[in-house]
């Protein structure tokens, strides 16, 4: 379950907002709305860089900042080029399937020629790519792999055995791609000889099915496959495809961990692919070369971990020599360590801690490597640049606040994208050393808007826990806020594994509905507790096997933290969260009755053996393994607890948390004679929007936080 941002839906502006308030209406009318820059991506060349316009592909001059006209003209949504930049990949209409994937349509202009042609005869394909030499265009259609050679247009067909709930090939099944976090299960090999992809055998995953109402006299039905914890998954294995010989082979992986193949990786050698590979328990990872000329597989090393190694959250980057970049948290905090192209370990690169959080490329001139960190405290993110051999770095960002880049193909400048909770979104073009070139896109007007309105800033701070720990927070309070009078509290939190919520970085999402509740009188905030990212392995890991005990404790503990705190009505706390975070309020209104009085909680999981078998068998092992720790933290255990007010939310069409969850907690309330709220959107997933459905929503929660809390 990844981190869900909860991002708002926007209509027109509507007429007659009002002044000096925060409201819902101005919210959802796109009053608020902030600019950005869509598509920004470097040239080879260096000197160059793209960007999505509304009247086509852009190109800007890095030095000068000035636009040198469109690569093409027209209305896209993404773009890819081949490694030559001879030709381009355009994506002209998609249709989303899950929360990654989706089908679309694209066609690949020959920048030379100006020849377009279409992809798959201009039909709806999923996870095309180019290979190296940029000839061809392998892509997945009806779960079979194919791919097209664009001079002569002719389709070739790899595989013949894909078929609906049954078997993909080179495509991640649904909790593949939630988990692991990406679709695309293939690569080509460097010199665009050979495409190794993961068969996924799926007809034994027990299917899940969601009724569609919609306008039908009989509802319609969704289908798809979905492991629940302890229940069987696909059954993957390699291939390799040979393009001269037609030729496919299955690789032997007989002697390696190969119960789950997450990870298909391009080498710099002509000839090879690395997969990532690892049993069902997650605790470690094979790294594996393998030849596809012969088809002979090289364990370079193991990572290992006495709890989990975060198979969703791999960086391995290879370098013109074959020697390579791997991600670990094996000295408790996720660092980078260099190997040579035999797995052979050569040092640690960086070290301390903090933690790298993105890797954005090396440059082999100054042996210099470019990575965000958080070496400036765990709520910042931060962009260094440190020499791969005597380890000198320097920062290049701002030293404060959340910080992403995008460079340069020749580092000698990068696109710095920056905000912190009080300063929203900027795009700055810096030279490689991190001096300020010029000012691209600002939201100054946005932040006017949001000022003259009252917008209040968030105030960070740290709340103990009971084991010792500073717990990041944040509080918002009412601007004309009085030491000496006491408020209701809202707590708001995520708490998920890995996650964090805590961060000084610009929120456009829930921080303006927050805003709205402050104004309203209320104090709003936010701890990360036990579990969360950012602080390193101890503090992530130690909810390993017992995931919600430390979480709820951390949260109870915050709460009477705060209560006792002289402006905090203590006998006025409430919690709101979604997803993880509505887990959490479950258990909060139940296991933490005694101190919460009101709870909204939305697309809850409410007991683990619901949830699929990656996420949960990382932190839990498998209910047959580990029975207590699913039931002990469930809060249909704790259904009897509850006292206060309690709002339970769900989209009916809810692929990823099912509907059930809230049907089996409802379920053991209603035995309990516990009343409570409960609101169904119907066919509405997991981001519950659509419409005039987020307006409706946000304005229930306001109405049922104003009359309960």
């Amino acid at each position: 379950m990844k981190k869900f941002l909860l991002t708002l839906a926007v209509a027109a502006i509507s007429q007659g907002l009002s002044a000096q308030e925060i409201t819902l209406d101005k919210i959802y009318s796109g009053y608020y709305r902030g600019k950005g820059i869509a598509g920004i991506a470097s040239m080879k060349n260096g000197e160059n860089y793209l960007v999505i316009e509304q009247g086509g592909i852009a190109k800007y001059a890095y030095k000068t900042s000035q636009k040198e006209g469109n690569i093409v003209d027209g209305r896209f949504e993404s773009y890819e080029f081949s490694d030559d930049e001879s030709k381009i990949m355009l994506l002209k209409e998609s249709q989303p399937i899950y929360r990654h994937s989706f089908l679309g349509k694209f066609h690949i202009k020959d920048l030379k020629s100006g020849k377009v042609i279409s992809l798959n005869e201009g039909k709806f394909v999923q996870e095309p790519r180019f290979s190296p030499d940029g000839t061809k265009v392998a892509f997945i259609a009806d779960n079979n792999l194919f791919y097209q050679n664009l001079d002569s247009g002719k389709i070739t067909q790899i595989t013949n055995d894909g078929k609906k709930n049954a078997v993909l090939n080179g495509l991640a099944d649904w909790v593949y791609e939630e988990e692991f976090g990406h679709a695309r299960l293939y690569d080509w090999t460097k010199n665009s000889n050979a495409l190794v992809f993961v068969r996924s055998e799926e007809s034994e995953v027990p299917e899940i099915y969601i009724p569609i109402y919609g306008k039908m006299l009989y509802p319609g039905e969704m289908r798809y496959k979905y492991p629940k914890a302890g229940e069987k998954n696909s059954v993957v294995s390699a291939h390799i495809y040979l393009l001269d010989s037609n030729n496919k082979t299955r690789i032997n992986l007989d002697r390696f961990k190969k119960y789950y193949i997450p990870n298909v990786i391009q080498t710099a050698k002509a000839d090879e692919i690395v997969l990532i590979t690892s049993e069902r328990i997650q605790n470690a990872s094979d790294v594996l070369k393998v030849n596809t000329k012969t088809g002979d597989v090289k364990k370079l090393f193991t990572e290992t971990d006495d709890k989990w190694v975060d198979t969703d959250n791999v960086t391995l980057e290879f370098m013109d020599d074959n020697s390579f970049l791997w991600s670990s948290e094996r000295d408790g905090n996720r660092h980078l360590y260099w190997y040579n192209q035999d797995g052979k370990l050569k040092k640690q690169v960086t070290k301390g801690s903090w933690e790298v959080t993105d890797y954005y490329g090396f440059n082999p001139k100054s042996k210099e490597i470019y990575v965000q960190t958080t070496e400036k405290g765990s709520i910042n993110k931060v962009i260094s640049k440190i020499n791969i051999e005597n380890g000198k770095a320097q920062l290049i960002s701002n030293g404060d606040g959340n910080n992403a880049a995008n460079f340069s193909k020749n580092y000698n400048y990068f696109i710095e994208t920056s905000s912190t909770a009080s300063k929203p979104y900027t795009f700055v073009l810096k030279d490689g050393n991190g001096k300020v070139v010029k000012e691209l896109q600002n939201n100054n007007d946005q932040l006017q808007k949001l000022k003259a309105d009252n917008f209040i800033d968030k105030e960070f701070i740290t709340i103990p826990n009971e084991a010792g720990d500073q717990m990041n927070a944040w509080i918002m309070k009412p601007k004309n806020f009085d030491k000496n009078k006491k408020y209701p509290l809202f707590m708001f939190q995520y708490s998920g594994p890995g996650s964090q919520q805590v961060s000084n970085s610009w929120d456009n999402g829930n921080a303006l509905w927050f805003n709205h509740l402050v104004q309203k009188g209320y104090i709003v905030a936010c701890v990360d507790g036990r579990g969360t990212g950012y602080k390193g392995t101890k503090f992530k890991k130690v909810t390993y096997m017992n995931l919600g005990k430390y979480e709820i404790e951390d949260q109870i503990a915050a709460a009477k933290w705060l209560g006792n705190q002289s402006y905090i009505d203590k006998s006025r706390i409430g919690m709101f969260g979604w997803s993880f975070g509505g887990y959490m309020t479950s258990l909060a209104m139940t296991k933490g009755a005694d101190v919460f009085k009101a709870g909204i909680a939305v697309a809850p999981v409410t007991n683990w053996r619901y949830y699929d078998s990656v996420y949960t068998e990382r932190f839990l092992r498998t209910p047959q393994e580990n029975p207590d720790g699913y039931d002990k933290n469930s809060p249909t255990e704790y259904a009897s607890l509850l006292k206060g007010k309690f709002l339970l939310i769900h989209g009916t069409a809810d692929d990823n948390v099912h509907f059930q969850n809230s049907m089996e907690f409802s379920e053991a309330l209603i035995q309990n004679k516990k009343q409570f709220e409960f609101m169904a959107y119907p066919d509405k997933n997991h981001g519950i929007y659509g419409g005039q459905t987020r307006p409706q929503l946000y304005q229930k929660m306001t109405d049922f936080i104003l009359e309960n809390l």
